[in-house]
């Protein structure tokens, strides 16, 4: 590649990070301020609480964002791949064989099944919070907020199957544009109240905190609005890169975003009344109309931001084993990151829109926002401690009193939000649990059908042995069986000797394993043991962020002197049907819902991407 390709490449992944990763936190000036002063712990408009929480505001993005996502977390990529299973991944290899790997890995899908429940609640608070600018505009269009809304999210949902790389191109300009907005219009406030500008001054939050103890700790629920979006930073890196989001913060958002919050409390200091709506009366009144468009747009750019990083997330999630196998499509050639998964996506847009119906107004879902980013948050930095302690091995004189002090920080917030659970926050924790049982429910029922599949079958030598002598019809082909188990003979192998009575003249016991990183390189892809009798067995390797391929792979295998003709190669596959025991060892109702996962899981013909016309299934019954 060129240097002026890749230059052109670059500006391009800028531009689209700005679109898709910036969107969720570049939205927060529509409703961080107003919900922090007249949300439901208000607080008094006057000079020293507009100080103290503009104060709050620039030193909680400086430190929760910059400081330790752009600077810290995102370090702790796992080969390029952000989000909490990439970095889950990354931890339980650094912890493997002790004590702490069984809490990492709850606290690691935990925080996964917490951002489902942000990725439902943000799309419903951003884009209702643009839309009620019509209510600013003319009251009297308050009745089509809700329609409005709903379409809106219906086309931005129906979109995600054009992918990430399309949607970044096309949303990138119009979040340029927004961001240039906010500067624009922050500038000319704080022209006019220049010693807004204090705020800046960290002095003031720590007066705001000391003066109004109570209230304060009440008031920094609100305040976290401002920086809700910012894990995305983390979680869309397989997208487009650290250079690109970093260039992106440092140059563009962070600026904008600080000047459209100092420009509305310049407005408030000059006019509480504002209050109202401080970011829509910061424009004249002649670009009203034209902002609640252009806020409508870039709010549906916030929702992609969580959107994308859902898909990152179930994507990782089924290739380490937490989720049955579902379609993933692939939406670019050039950046592997960019994948639609079409299920996440329609469970997404169900759940936003009863949210829609549910709360009615932004300022309703504000009160249940913020919770399950905050938990996000405070397991990111537990987990990353382990990355800093035991991967970059940071001066424990240093790196212990940094990391704590983001821990209490985390911990504060999270407090502060716990304080919306009967306002709404309830419904995050409540998606949240129900996405952890989902996820710990897949991961405990394959355990226990592996260990049972391996209590049916015999190992792989004593039965090459068993068959020596037996007097089976040869076929002058070969069989692929696929087995999910790297030791003993697989089911469908021993069914087809027993039901079939024949033996072909070549046998391929291939296993698919996920590795704990996200790509594999293709020298480390296949392993083949010559078992003898002309039984082989093949490992195929796949990181977590790749799509399987047993076709490529086997021709890949001719590399390595095992060559295949596909169109005489039969692939055998076992389908397991699964019944409870009396006694089961998980909760029923937790195996019944295991087996309907199994029952409803894509089948394996179509994730391995296999020929359908040379597939043999054989089913087997396992009681667990």
């Amino acid at each position: 590649m060129s240097a002026n390709e890749n230059k052109n490449r670059s500006a391009a992944l800028i531009v689209g990070a700005v679109g898709v990763v910036f969107g969720d936190i570049g939205t927060s000036p529509l409703y961080a301020l107003k919900e922090t002063f007249a949300g439901h712990h208000p607080i008094a408009v006057e000079p020293a609480s507009i100080l103290g929480v503009l104060s709050l505001i620039f030193w909680t993005v400086m430190v929760l964002v910059t400081l330790k996502y752009v600077a810290i977390i995102m370090r702790a990529d796992n080969r390029g791949e952000g989000g909490s299973l990439a970095l889950l991944a990354r931890v339980t290899e650094l912890t493997r064989n002790s004590r702490a790997t069984w809490f990492v890995t709850m606290l690691g899908i935990f925080a996964a099944a917490l951002f489902y429940g942000d990725s439902m609640i943000t799309p419903a608070i951003s884009v209702l919070s643009a839309v009620e600018g019509l209510d600013v505009v003319a009251p009297q269009l308050k009745d089509y907020v809700l329609p409005i809304t709903i379409v809106v999210l219906t086309g931005l949902f129906w979109m995600q199957r054009h992918g990430t790389a399309t949607m970044g191109m096309l949303f990138g300009p119009v979040m340029c544009l927004w961001f240039v907005v906010l500067a624009v219009l922050g500038v000319i406030s704080i022209v006019q109240a220049p010693q807004v500008l204090l705020a800046l001054n960290p002095v003031y939050a720590a007066e705001f905190l000391a003066n109004n103890p109570w209230q304060s700790f009440l008031a920094l629920g609100a305040i976290f609005l401002s920086v809700t979006g910012g894990e995305a930073l983390y979680a869309d890196m397989g997208h487009f890169g650290k250079f690109p989001i970093r260039v992106a913060w440092f140059a563009f958002v962070l600026p904008a975003l600080v000047l459209n919050y100092y420009g509305q409390g310049a407005l408030l200091l000059k006019s509480p009344t504002a209050i109202q709506s401080p970011f829509y009366l910061l424009a004249p009144g002649w670009a009203l109309i034209p902002m609640v468009v252009l806020a409508t747009a870039a709010t549906v750019i916030a929702s992609q931001a969580v959107i994308s990083g859902a898909f990152s997330v179930a994507r990782q999630a089924v290739q380490l084993g937490y989720l049955p196998r579902m379609q993933i499509v692939h939406t670019s050639h050039m950046e592997a990151g960019q994948i639609y998964v079409p299920f996440t996506n329609w469970t997404l847009y169900l759940a936003v829109i009863a949210l829609v119906l549910g709360f009615q107004s932004s300022s309703n879902l504000a009160a249940a926002y913020g919770i399950a980013v905050a938990g996000t948050m405070l397991i990111s930095t537990i987990l990353v401690s382990f990355v800093v302690l035991l991967a970059w091995r940071w001066n424990p004189w240093f790196a212990l009193p940094l990391l704590g002090v983001l821990l209490l920080i985390d911990a504060v917030f999270f407090s502060a939000n716990a304080l919306k659970i009967g306002q709404g926050g309830w419904f995050a924790l409540v998606m949240g649990l129900a996405s952890f049982t989902t996820l710990t429910t897949w991961r405990r029922g394959r355990h226990l059908l592996f260990k049972e599949m391996g209590n049916l079958t015999m190992p792989l030598d004593q039965f090459i042995r068993s068959i020596e002598n037996a007097s089976l019809k040869q076929v002058s082909s070969t069989a692929v069986y696929l087995t999910s188990r790297p030791e003993g003979a697989p089911s469908a192998l021993l069914h087809n000797i027993k039901h079939n009575e024949v033996l072909h003249a070549r046998n391929v016991l291939v296993t698919v394993l996920t590795a704990e990183i996200p790509y594999v390189v293709d020298a480390d892809r296949i392993e083949i043991v010559d078992l003898g009798h002309s039984f082989y067995r093949v490992l195929v390797r796949y990181g977590f962020m790749e799509q399987p391929d047993i076709p490529q792979a086997l021709v890949t295998c001719g590399t390595k002197g095992l060559a295949f003709d596909l169109d005489k190669t039969s692939f055998f596959l076992s389908r397991e049907v699964v019944v409870p025991k009396l006694a089961p060892p998980m909760m029923l109702w937790r195996e019944l819902f295991f087996i309907w996962m199994l029952r409803n899981a894509q089948s394996a013909t179509d994730f391995f991407r296999i020929p359908t016309n040379r597939v043999v299934e054989l089913g087997t019954l396992v009681e667990i």
